[in-house]
């Protein structure tokens, strides 16, 4: 038998006791104790029981209510939930804004966490030059397929980039979508997204490409022939396993003997850092001659050298598959491979935070004796002072 509709009169709905009284197909009217009445949609969405006002009863007349609940089953048929499709007529439409307006917003709130006065001109340019449909569009209506117009021509050819691209888009479409510019899902997200578009690659440790540490002591030997200030930094760089902009933003007054003192300013982690210096390592220092040993120990022409000058060295030298910083990594994977030395001390060489606090501030206080001994013993590796393999009989204690 049909359900009965149509079941109440305008007449009598001024009249109803408090409770809830169906005209029928899921519409009611709901009386308070207070004696307030209003129209009510029932239905079931996703298992779940949901109530669609409709308005008062005293102002709505039955047949607009009736009107109204005849949409709303409309609206389910079609798949929709009448709740969510009243909610989007309500929310306004985001506010219009490109995305190089956007990215230049969120530019000025990182900008004064940055710590290089070159770092916004960087970002924008990365974007620019690899995205420039992207940079001028509405932020709005950015999708996968400009993504991936984007990084496609570069995926392959320059990995760094496309991967910091990809990354920064995908910051400043989170951006927008906090401040309200932009909706629904990150078409630049990587995983699950991205990630069944475009292959991964060829694994780049930390996204830098690195030598071989077997391919170190060779390329030691052809660098230390090199005169410039360049190779004198990316030689010292090597010895001391220390990031591309703490060598070019290395001064005098930071040499205490054979210990470089990073002040924390200069520093990724935003603390001191001790790098205790091999013979070799000081060896590149003697080649600089006295008169010119204050300020920057490897000045460029207009200030600090740029990463871009150590890895013309590298292109120069015709070693087109590795980066300066990419030799931290080589450090890491010889002493891995090749050395006793415990994970941790490993990792305080090349500045990383392990540990707790506590940990942190005892292994300053003992490591440093420890260090030199694995740093003495990669100054070795590299001049061919040392084997292919340190023996572990004589395995130092963290």
């Amino acid at each position: 038998m049909a359900k009965p509709i149509n079941k109440l009169s305008w007449r009598e709905v001024p009249k109803l006791a408090p409770g809830w009284h169906g005209d029928g197909q899921g519409l009611y009217v709901r009386v308070e104790e207070t004696g307030s009445r209003r129209w009510v949609y029932v239905y079931s969405r996703l298992g779940k029981r949901r109530e669609l006002g409709l308005g008062s009863a005293d102002t709505v007349k039955i047949a607009d209510a009736r009107a109204a609940a005849a949409d709303a089953r409309e609206l389910i048929r079609k798949g929709l939930d009448p709740i969510e499709a009243r909610r989007a007529l309500l929310t306004p439409p985001p506010e219009s804004k490109t995305f190089g307006e956007v990215a230049a917003l969120l530019m000025d709130t990182l900008e004064p966490e940055w710590k290089s006065a070159k770092q916004r001109p960087q970002w924008e340019a990365s974007l620019k030059q690899n995205a420039p449909a992207i940079w001028k569009a509405d932020v709005a209506k950015v999708d996968t397929e400009m993504v991936l117009a984007a990084l496609r021509p570069i995926w392959s050819t320059k990995p760094e980039t496309a991967n910091r691209v990809r990354a920064r888009i995908e910051r400043v479409l989170s951006a927008a979508k906090v401040r309200g510019f932009r909706a629904g899902d990150n078409p630049a997200i990587w995983r699950g997204h991205l990630d069944q578009l475009l292959q991964r690659g060829k694994r780049i440790r930390g996204h830098h490409a690195a030598m071989p540490y077997a391919d170190v002591p060779a390329f030691r030997i052809r660098l230390a022939e090199r005169r410039s200030v360049s190779a004198l930094a990316l030689l010292f760089l090597i010895f001391t396993a220390a990031r591309s902009g703490e060598v070019r933003g290395a001064r005098w007054e930071e040499i205490e003997g054979d210990l470089w003192r990073i002040p924390a300013e200069r520093m990724k982690a935003g603390r001191e850092h001790v790098v205790p210096m091999s013979k070799p390592a000081l060896a590149v220092l003697d080649r600089i001659a006295p008169p010119t040993r204050q300020g920057l120990i490897f000045p460029g022409l207009k200030g600090p050298l740029t990463d871009m000058a150590l890895a013309m060295v590298l292109r120069k030298l015709d070693v087109p598959d590795a980066t300066p910083h990419g030799f931290r990594s080589s450090f890491r994977d010889w002493a891995g491979d090749c050395t006793g030395y415990p994970r941790e001390l490993i990792e305080e060489a090349l500045a990383h935070q392990v540990g707790n606090a506590v940990e942190r501030a005892y292994r300053r206080g003992t490591a440093l004796e420890k260090r030199r001994a694995l740093m003495n013993a990669w100054a070795d590796y590299c001049t061919g002072l040392a084997g292919q393999v340190i023996p572990f009989a004589s395995r130092p204690v963290a």
